[in-house]
């Protein structure tokens, strides 16, 4: 009976450390999640906060290898070494990678706040990514090292083939290449207004590793490639500065007293850079007369807005109290009007 038993109490110690090792894990990834995670989430930086998410959802991984390992030490039967061996470097390497997933993580998180750190315009989603893919690429190279497979020619290879995947991914590339030359520049950033030569405007949501994404005013959203948008003609409304100017041109009839629309045109323009909400507060709006039109003395008004959205409002409002105040003063501002003389055709002087 008792040779009966003793096998059978092994293989019970085998299923109880299995098993323990995975509920061990368990309380732990509880703990981290539920507790420290709220402890973190008190903190400025985002990198402890990463790191705890990540390690809370690996840590029942780990322990999970962990179980693996004794389990297989307290086995009642004999494994072959090559085996045990195989078995302790597949686990071995499962922990190098998780160890370099998380790392990725951290890092990447670490690069992003960095970059936010020199300028909150500056994208950040190319330098993120490419940390992240390094980091495991690194992790899994030295897994395989572990595992006892030679890194040594799986480099060559890639060197060797790395033409041919360029060759075949040029386009891809040429995106990445063009992305991080847009990002390094700084011609257009993360929020900018842009208009681009082909129509397109709106404002830069994103530059990452193969397009460049506006959201139009409409709250669309245009996918543009990076090498469109770097070999692009466009206007960028943001550099050097947001402030902008806001032309808006108005005709009167050449009966009026020129003196008078100046004075009236220039209290209704000081009263709108004053009072709406978006226009530049310091500023004093000046107005230059044009031409003679062919109905009318043409003139501009220049008001100047702190941003390219905010011009709609401040065109709108101008347009509206100008037109009451010359109505109110007697300004005419007049219909197109043209004379015509045919040669030739009697005349009543």
């Amino acid at each position: 009976m008792s040779a009966l038993l003793y096998p059978l109490m092994k293989w019970v110690i085998v299923v109880g450390i299995f098993f323990g090792c995975i509920i061990v894990g368990w309380i732990l990834q509880f703990i981290i999640t539920k507790y420290i995670k709220r402890l973190t989430s008190k903190t400025r930086t985002k990198v402890d906060d990463i790191l705890v998410n990540s390690i809370g959802k690996t840590v029942i991984v780990w322990f999970l290898f962990l179980g693996v390992y004794l389990s297989v030490q307290f086995l009642p039967v004999n494994i072959p070494a090559k085996v045990l061996h195989l078995i302790n470097s597949l686990i071995l390497g499962g922990f190098i990678v998780s160890f370099f997933w998380i790392l990725g993580d951290a890092l990447s998180v670490f690069v992003e706040e960095y970059i936010r750190s020199l300028s909150e315009e500056l994208p950040t989603s190319i330098f993120k990514n490419l940390t992240k893919i390094t980091t495991i690429v690194i992790g899994i190279l030295m897994a395989l090292q572990s595992v006892g497979i030679s890194i040594a020619p799986i480099l060559t290879a890639l060197g060797v083939g790395g033409l041919a995947v360029a060759l075949a991914l040029q386009d891809t590339l040429a995106n990445l290449f063009a992305g991080i030359h847009i990002i390094l520049t700084r011609q257009i950033r993360r929020g900018d207004y842009i208009k681009l030569e082909s129509g397109e405007e709106g404002f830069v949501e994103d530059i990452n590793w193969r397009n460049t994404v506006i959201k139009t005013l409409p709250n669309n959203r245009v996918i543009v490639p990076n090498t469109k948008m770097a070999s692009s003609i466009l206007v960028n409304y943001d550099l050097p500065q947001n402030e902008m100017s806001v032309p808006v041109p108005v005709g009167v009839s050449y009966s009026s007293d020129l003196e008078k629309v100046e004075r009236i045109t220039l209290e209704v323009a000081r009263d709108i850079q004053r009072s709406v909400e978006g226009a530049k507060r310091d500023f004093e709006p000046f107005i230059r007369f044009k031409e003679f039109g062919d109905s009318s003395i043409n003139l501009v008004v220049i008001l100047r807005a702190e941003d390219y959205t905010k011009q709609f409002v401040i065109r709108h409002e101008f347009i509206k109290r100008l037109k009451k105040r010359y109505d109110e003063e007697g300004i005419e501002i007049p219909f197109p009007q043209r004379d015509v003389w045919i040669r030739g055709y009697p005349r009543n002087d």
